[in-house]
């Protein structure tokens, strides 16, 4: 009987172990966090968002870093068999806005535990370790050493680490290194799917302000880099929510070296001369006030003394002595909020980690490395992230599957 090791009991591990004992193998599941599934529990917010329910070519385009990579374990294991299999496990699930899928009891632990459940029935091993080297002999891989000095022997070894974000949880960067070690190259370590940091001190006279349906634009001089629709919050420090999430990551490989442009379109359904018109109209009602308190039907009260600032209008100047070049100025500031990004937030407060084991080493189809026999990848661990929705978790579900199935192939 093959003895396969897998090293981390996450969403890919757990998933690799489950396929890989479904081939017949020996597996045993090397875990030095707090159980199987600890991150898997706190995911969405502790609701779990299990998968995106949509099809590959959606998969690769909400997968900003090497999206076709995954070109093969997405049409291995898609996001509807991820369903069909959390379904079969006893765990019934629900669509909601963006195609998210999550359980319907809107708990992450009845996802784990159905994992952790077809695990033991499946008779796989789990031992609470720390794996200190991957041990190889005559180039192939023949096990582990754990930290308390004990030598696993395996055929295979699956390294599903994970990343860096949520440390607590047991993600600290032990699969990079034993990566290294065999010689394997990390691609640079970011946080991903985190806040940004802006230079400007505006966000924390704002802070806690959400804004819904506003468009959100990152550039670096002319260039849009990326660009969106949704939601967003203020906090102390810079800005956050849906849309900055997956702005950031498009530009948390190059910060803090880099700073971007962060354009904010406060009304994304009005162009400038219909706002201009609304803006006409809401001043005919407040003709005699004075500015800053014309504006309660345009905007979040919070928000109207920073417009009122940005737009070099005295807040208390008359309405009607307001000129057309002022009120212009007023709809630009509306309809480019302008911040600069300097930074991403700490790494322990990223969703995912960008960065990682370089996919040109890895076999895309069986997540096989392509220099040394034996060993695999899944999961965060290697240089893939995508944005939120459920595109991560459907990352670890795929690849954990290609790289468990592989076990058995004939080599």
């Amino acid at each position: 009987m093959k003895e396969v090791l897998v090293i981390g009991a996450g969403a890919a591990g757990m998933m690799a172990a489950i396929r890989a004992a479904q081939q017949g193998c020996k597996v045993t599941v090397l875990e030095k966090g707090r159980g199987p599934g600890t991150k898997l529990n706190i995911t969405g917010k502790g609701r779990c968002n299990v998968t995106n329910d949509c099809d590959v070519d959606t998969l690769i385009r909400n997968v900003p870093r090497n999206g076709r990579f995954l070109f093969s374990a997405f049409h291995g294991f898609t996001s509807q068999d991820a369903m069909a299999f959390f379904e079969g496990l006893g765990v019934p699930l629900k669509t909601e806005r963006g195609q998210r899928v999550f359980p319907v009891s809107d708990r992450a632990r009845d996802v784990s535990g159905a994992l952790r459940e077809r695990m033991h029935r499946l008779g796989v091993g789990v031992i609470s370790a720390r794996a200190r080297e991957i041990l190889t002999e005559e180039e192939k891989v023949s096990g582990v050493l754990t930290s308390k000095g004990e030598r696993l022997t395996a055929q295979s070894v699956i390294v599903a680490t994970g990343g860096l974000s949520y440390p607590t949880t047991g993600s600290d960067g032990d699969g990079f290194r034993m990566a290294q070690n065999l010689g394997h190259t990390v691609e640079k370590l970011r946080p991903s799917l985190i806040w940004l940091r802006t230079r400007e001190k505006d966000p924390a006279r704002l802070e806690g302000l959400s804004l819904r349906n506003v468009q959100v634009s990152i550039r670096k001089g002319k260039k849009k880099i990326y660009e969106d629709f949704g939601e967003m919050v203020f906090t102390s420090k810079g800005v956050s929510g849906p849309v900055i999430l997956s702005a950031s990551a498009h530009i948390c490989r190059k910060l803090p070296e880099e700073a971007f442009d962060l354009l904010i379109d406060l009304k994304p359904a009005l162009d400038r001369e219909t706002l201009d018109k609304r803006v006409l109209r809401d001043f005919e009602k407040n003709i005699n006030r004075d500015f800053i308190n014309a504006l309660g039907e345009l905007l979040p009260h919070k928000l109207i003394p920073v417009v009122v600032e940005r737009s070099g209008i005295d807040g208390r100047k008359k309405v009607h002595e307001i000129t057309k070049g002022e009120r212009e100025r007023l709809c630009e500031t509306i309809k480019a909020f302008r911040l600069t990004v300097v930074d991403a937030g700490p790494m322990e407060e990223a969703i995912v980690t960008s960065g990682g084991v370089k996919v040109k080493e890895i076999d895309p189809r069986t997540m096989e490395s392509k220099l040394v026999p034996g060993l695999y990848f899944a999961g965060e661990v290697m240089d893939v992230d995508a944005y939120t929705g459920g595109f991560n978790l459907q990352i670890a579900w795929s690849t954990g599957h290609a790289a468990g199935m592989a076990q058995g192939e004939e080599r």
